[in-house]
């Protein structure tokens, strides 16, 4: 199998359920800015050691591959003529929990918050904070789309949750790796 199919070359795509779209639609936004905050995840984690954050992390990838395929998809190809569900895994309350408590966990570990935190910090960290500016730009996206195509509340909802979860975590990162935060304190202009 070739990985080029040509069938891209005059700016249209396949969406999940066969309907050709423009690859500058709404919905083909919102799931390359999906894309490519799972990719700016796994840069994040090239330089991540602890063990238990890379788990969650390769979980957190995963769930970024089903919110883009439900993304990738038209609510009214979700179902199948039989009957059943087009996407073998949607995203739940579940998974939104999950990061939840994750990130009570890392709240729990890092000083109170008292000013707004310049992005930054060693490797891992400014990569999490560029990952988390892209999952705010992914929910955008996906609310963008809503506007116009119904798109499930859980899917905003996770990458509402997820942007929040990788501030979190990168300030959790910043701490076990001993790197001082920058504020941005408006009364030391």
């Amino acid at each position: 199998m070739k990985i080029y199919t040509k069938t891209g070359d005059k700016g249209e795509t396949a969406l999940y359920g066969g309907t050709r779209v423009s690859k500058a639609s709404a919905r083909v936004d919102s799931y390359g800015n999906i894309d490519e905050l799972n990719s700016f995840i796994g840069i994040a984690k090239s330089h991540i050691e602890d063990e238990e954050v890379l788990r969650q992390l390769r979980k957190i990838q995963f769930d970024l591959f089903t919110v883009g395929s439900e993304a990738a998809t038209p609510v009214d190809k979700l179902m199948l003529a039989n009957g059943k569900s087009r996407l073998p895994l949607v995203i739940s309350d579940t998974e939104i929990e999950e990061l939840e408590n994750w990130m009570d966990f890392f709240d729990e570990k890092t000083e109170p918050l008292q000013f707004f935190i310049l992005p930054g910090g060693g490797k891992a960290a400014t990569f999490l904070h560029a990952a988390r500016t892209i999952c705010r730009r992914a929910e955008r996206s996906l609310v963008f789309l809503n506007e116009s195509e119904e798109v499930r509340s859980e899917l905003i909802k996770y990458l509402n949750r997820l942007s929040d979860y990788l501030f979190v975590l990168a300030r959790y990162i910043s701490k076990i790796n001993n790197e001082p935060e920058e504020y941005w304190n408006p009364n030391e202009r």
